[in-house]
Parts: C-alpha cells; sequence; structure tokens
C-alpha cells in the first residue's frame, strides 16, 4: 500500500522546521521553489496575516495556512489561481493539498464573524470549525453537493459551453443540489432546464472535490429519452451533439468532466479505461 505524500490533519501550535502555503482571494503565494515556505522565515516578514490554521503533513513535514487579508508583495514571489497550478502540475498530491488549502482559506476568511448574532469567530481547539463564544455557533468548512452529467445516446454525446469557459471549450452539464432533493432528482431537473432534454438509466460513475470554492462533484451517466436541445439563456451559451469521432475542445484531463467524456469512449470503444484523480 502506497502512503498518500499529503495527508490532511488538525494541527497545534506550529513547531520548528514546518512548512507553509500563503492564501488571499482564491490565489496563492508562489515562487522558484513552489508554493511551500519555511514558516518560521514567513513569520518574520511583514504579512497581513487574519488567521493561520494547521492543515496536514506533506510528505512527512506539517504544513500550515496563512490567509492573508489582502494580497501582499515578497521579493521573488508571485500569486497564481489554483486553475493555474492544476493545469500546469501533474503532481496529484501537490494539487490535492492545494485544493483542500483553498476550501479552508476561503471558509475561514468568510466565517469570520457569527452568522447568527454578530460576535467575533474563532478556531475551535479540538475539531476543524469555527465556533463562536458569544451564542456558541459553530460553522464547520462548507461543501457544496452538485451533479456533474454525461448525456449521451449511442456514439453521440450531449455537450454543452458556458459563457465563463475558455473559447471553444464544450464540456458536461452541472448544477447545484437544491434542498430537499436526491442528486438524481437534481440531474434530471438540471438537464431539463439547461438544455430542455429528459434523460434516465442514470449511472452513478464516482466523486471529485472540486474546491472552486468547495463543490463536492457526483458524477452521473444518462441515457438521452426526448426533447429538443433549447439553451438555457444567460446560462447555456451553446450545446450540441457530439459523435465521439468529431468531439471538441474539452475540459482539462484532471477534471470530472473530463473523466465522464473519456470514459464513456473508451467504453463505447472497448478501449483501457481512465482513471479518476481523486
Amino acid at each position: 500500500m502506497t502512503i498518500a505524500r499529503w495527508q490532511p490533519a488538525l494541527l497545534g501550535a506550529p513547531s520548528t522546521g514546518a512548512w507553509a502555503l500563503v492564501h488571499c482571494q482564491q490565489q496563492f503565494l508562489a515562487d522558484a521553489n513552489g508554493v511551500l515556505f519555511p514558516r518560521d522565515w514567513l513569520s518574520k516578514q511583514d504579512l497581513p496575516v487574519s488567521s493561520e490554521h494547521g492543515l496536514g503533513h506533506f510528505e512527512g513535514r506539517p504544513v500550515y495556512l496563512l490567509e492573508l487579508m489582502e494580497p501582499a508583495a515578497l521579493p521573488g514571489a508571485f500569486w497564481q489561481g489554483l486553475r493555474q497550478f492544476m493545469l500546469q502540475t501533474d503532481d496529484h498530491e501537490l494539487f490535492r493539498m492545494l485544493g483542500y488549502a483553498a476550501q479552508i482559506g476561503t471558509w475561514a476568511s468568510q466565517h469570520r464573524f457569527c452568522g447568527r448574532c454578530g460576535g467575533p469567530m474563532r478556531q475551535h481547539g479540538a475539531e476543524r470549525a469555527m465556533h463562536c463564544e458569544e451564542c456558541g455557533l459553530h460553522q464547520y468548512p462548507r461543501l457544496s453537493p452538485s451533479m456533474i452529467v454525461l448525456v449521451h445516446r449511442g456514439d453521440e454525446l450531449l455537450l454543452a459551453r458556458s459563457p465563463r469557459f475558455a473559447s471553444g471549450v464544450y464540456s458536461t452539464l452541472a448544477g447545484f443540489v437544491e434542498p430537499g432533493e436526491s442528486v438524481e432528482q437534481c440531474v434530471e431537473r438540471e438537464v431539463f432546464e439547461e438544455v430542455g432534454v429528459t434523460v434516465r438509466d442514470l449511472h452513478y460513475i464516482g466523486s471529485q472535490g472540486w474546491p472552486f470554492p468547495h463543490s463536492l462533484m457526483l458524477g452521473f451517466h444518462a441515457r438521452y429519452v426526448s426533447g429538443e436541445i433549447v439553451p438555457q439563456p444567460g446560462e447555456i451559451e451553446d450545446a450540441r451533439w457530439f459523435h465521439l469521432d468529431d468531439l471538441p475542445t474539452l475540459p482539462a484531463s484532471r477534471s470530472i468532466a473530463r473523466y465522464l467524456i473519456d470514459l464513456y469512449v473508451a467504453q463505447r470503444r472497448g478501449t483501457e479505461l481512465p482513471q479518476l484523480l481523486g
């Protein structure tokens, strides 16, 4: 059994020799050596730190997160978004660590004050939670469940693009689960809302944490039943059927969207099945 290089854990007070990540507004500070800085060195810099969190261990060394109130400059360093890291690095364990850190940092920055009484929130000493000493409210790291689905009919895939996508990229359909709704109901509702078609024979494929900023993507394949494609105004810029032999530009290879597509193509062609990262 291979031991993961990145292992999340609740850590206490920082010790000598710990690493630190610096996060602010969905970006990480990096330099020529990467994103991990000696924490002892960072503590001597004039950084506008709003909170610090023990994340876990990377290659056996403790890692802490410094969440900043505003971006700061350090000599030789630059800020880079998580999506850029996802596209640039082949280090899956490093990306898992950054994704985890991004979610913790975003959660901490959005829960500095209590949503019930307005009092200041503090980190709980025994669990990953923000605690209000005024009224006792606990706020745990937020996770937003959402479905993502590849709709198929034989050798054709229904792919769509959002106005927010990079030019030319088409992907699967996705949407957030509503209160009181099952994930399966979400699949059927979102597909009909976004492209006007009905589906059945839902097949759950797998899940992937998606830290943009705090989604948990639950992936499905679904068989087309009926309806003509009608893109939802403001949400879907274009949607159409693509043959397996004539696919458009697809999402990043590390994403569950790409995995759903590659898996179906491999199943239809009888080729080696891909693996879902994470």
